[in-house]
């Protein structure tokens, strides 16, 4: 529980309390999820959002090819879930599953509100929450949009460098929207330099 409390500390200028958090952790399910396993279905409703202790996930959907398009890699402290059914109850187009053995907080929309609500400080952490996700979907965009094989990988390879470690080429190829002979291509170009 301790990564939770870190985690709201870190971005909430608003103190919270021993009292408080035991409050608001009993919001919360702790569940295990072996690698390979399902967070979340294509089809099934996002009933919950889970904040990461201890392992790495996924989020991608298949196209009707068979290949696979990553929309999110996710390790310890970090939310995982689809932010669209889980607030509209609408089924996903995504899966989600554990890349890694992992660890996860797990708290339901209803939840989240109440805590708001209750919290001054779980607000303003999901008001930055929502700002950072904003910022990040939108400078995905513009790198999707605009940007070189070999501007993408040095901008993903900045932002997020434990991501690298955590996962595999033909993982990243996708999630940064290139092959992956594309981005061994560019890997190499980069150590040439």
């Amino acid at each position: 529980m301790e990564p939770l409390l870190n985690y709201i500390r870190k971005y909430s200028s608003i103190p919270v309390s021993e009292n408080d958090f035991e409050i608001i952790m009993s919001h919360f399910t702790y569940k295990k999820i072996r690698k390979k396993q399902y967070f979340l279905q294509e089809g099934g409703v996002c009933k919950h959002f889970g904040f990461i202790v201890k392992g790495a996930m996924r989020q991608y959907y298949i196209d009707e090819k068979g290949a696979e398009h990553y929309v999110q890699l996710a390790i310890e402290n970090w939310w995982v879930g689809d932010r669209e059914s889980w607030v509209m109850l609408s089924p996903s187009r995504y899966n989600i599953d554990a890349w890694e053995d992992s660890e996860l907080l797990l708290v339901s929309n209803t939840d989240v509100v109440k805590l708001s609500q209750l919290f001054p400080a779980i607000g303003e952490l999901m008001r930055k929450m929502d700002e950072r996700n904003n910022i990040a979907a939108q400078k995905r965009i513009t790198s999707a949009i605009s940007y070189t094989a070999e501007r993408r990988y040095a901008d993903f390879a900045c932002d997020y460098p434990d991501l690298l470690q955590r996962f595999p080429q033909h993982v990243i190829a996708s999630y940064i929207g290139i092959t992956k002979d594309t981005l061994s291509r560019v890997r190499k170009q980069m150590l040439l330099k």
